[in-house]
């Protein structure tokens, strides 16, 4: 679950104005948007933005995009240990 504490994306009044930007860095995450928009990839937007953390901009995305197929792992095995009666 993505958290204000644990999201990739900050915004303070006195870094640009208080726009949306990647935390830690000066890139809005709007951009982020626009490049998609221009046809470009989300694995393809950080090597534009080399200040950009790790997977930031698909985590940004993750909430958009909704649940995926992915079996949490922690689920699969409450979901064993109700199946077994425990």
């Amino acid at each position: 679950m993505l958290t204000l504490d644990h999201s990739p994306v900050d915004s303070h009044p006195q870094l640009m104005g208080g726009t949306l930007v990647f935390r830690g860095t000066r890139v809005p995450a709007q951009t982020l948007l626009d490049y998609l928009d221009d046809g470009y990839s989300v694995t393809e937007f950080p090597d534009m933005f080399p200040s950009l953390h790790g997977d930031d901009a698909e985590e940004f995305l993750r909430p958009a995009r909704g649940p995926t197929n992915e079996v949490d792992p922690g689920r699969e095995s409450a979901q064993a240990a109700c199946r077994s009666g425990g």
